[in-house]
C-alpha cells in the first residue's frame, strides 16, 4: 500500500504543477458567449483568408498572409501552453514582401500563438501551435 500512496502522490504533484487547471475564468459565462463564436468563426472562414507562420532561427516569427486586403494590421500574443511562462504580446513590422516580421523574440519550446489580422473592416483570428 505504501508504493501505490507514494505513486498516487507523486502523480498528483505533476499533475497540479504542471497545469493551472483554469481554461475560462468563469464556464458559465463563456457558454453564453459560444453561438456567437461559432457565428464570427464561421464568418472569418468565408473570408477565405490565410496565413503560414515561420519561426526563426533567431526566435522570432515571419508572418505570411494571403488573400487579405492591402493595409492589414497583425497582433499577437504567445502563451505557454502549460502557463508555465507569463504571456507575451507580440508586435510586427511590415516586410516588403507581404510578409510581417514580429519585433520581439520567442525562447525555444512549445508556445501557442494567438494572431489578429484586421483589414477592410474585417477582424480575422487564428491559432498556430509552435514547437
Amino acid at each position: 500500500f505504501g508504493v501505490v500512496i507514494g505513486v498516487n502522490m507523486l502523480n498528483a504533484h505533476y499533475a497540479s504543477s504542471t497545469f493551472g487547471g483554469e481554461v475560462v475564468e468563469n464556464s458559465y459565462v463563456a457558454s453564453q458567449d459560444f453561438n456567437r463564436w461559432l457565428d464570427e468563426a464561421q464568418a472569418e472562414k468565408a473570408l477565405g483568408w490565410s496565413e503560414v507562420t515561420t519561426w526563426r532561427p533567431d526566435g522570432r516569427l515571419v508572418v505570411a498572409l494571403r488573400n487579405v486586403p492591402s493595409g492589414a494590421a497583425i497582433k499577437a500574443v504567445a502563451r505557454h501552453p502549460l502557463g508555465a511562462v507569463p504571456d507575451r504580446a507580440l508586435t510586427f513590422d511590415r516586410l516588403d514582401n507581404g510578409q510581417f516580421l514580429s519585433r520581439e523574440a520567442l525562447p525555444d519550446g512549445r508556445w501557442d500563438v494567438r494572431l489578429t489580422v484586421a483589414a477592410g473592416g474585417h477582424i480575422w483570428r487564428r491559432e498556430e501551435h509552435l514547437q
